[in-house]
C-alpha cells in the first residue's frame, strides 16, 4: 500500500484544522476539520478558491511574504504566526516540499495547548 493513503488517513483524522494551499494560494485540500470549522464561510465549497479571498488585504500580503521567505531556503519550513487566546492555541504556516526539497505549497497547524480531558482508552467510543 502506498505511504500516501497513511498520510491522508493520518490527517483526515486530525481534530485540528488542516488546510492545504499550493504555489498560488488556491485552497487544494480540507479535512474533515477544517470542513466544520469553516463551514459558515462555505467548507467544502471553498476548495479550488483563493485562500487570500478569505483574509484582509494585509493578511493576505503577509501569507505572500511568509511563502516567499520558505522559497528562499529549504532551511526555512515553519513560521510562527498567531496565538489564539480563546481556543488557547498558538498558530503556524508550514512549508509543503516534494521529494527534492522544493516548495509545493503550504498548510496552515494549528497547536492546542488544552490538556486532555478524555479518559484514556476508552473502548467504548
Amino acid at each position: 500500500m502506498e505511504l500516501s493513503v497513511f498520510f491522508q488517513s493520518i490527517i483526515e483524522q486530525d481534530r485540528c484544522a488542516v488546510v492545504i494551499c499550493n504555489l498560488e494560494h488556491e485552497i487544494i485540500y480540507m479535512n474533515p476539520a477544517a470542513v466544520a470549522k469553516y463551514a459558515r464561510r462555505g467548507g467544502a465549497k471553498l476548495i479550488g478558491r483563493s485562500l487570500l479571498a478569505c483574509h484582509k488585504d494585509e493578511s493576505g500580503e503577509t501569507i505572500k511574504r511568509v511563502v516567499a521567505w520558505f522559497g528562499e531556503s529549504i532551511e526555512h519550513n515553519m513560521m510562527y504566526t498567531s496565538h489564539n487566546k480563546k481556543e488557547n492555541k498558538d498558530v503556524y504556516m508550514v512549508a509543503l516540499r516534494d521529494g527534492d526539497g522544493q516548495l509545493i505549497g503550504y498548510y496552515e497547524k494549528h497547536e492546542y495547548r488544552n490538556a486532555e480531558t478524555s479518559e484514556k482508552y476508552q473502548f467504548d467510543k
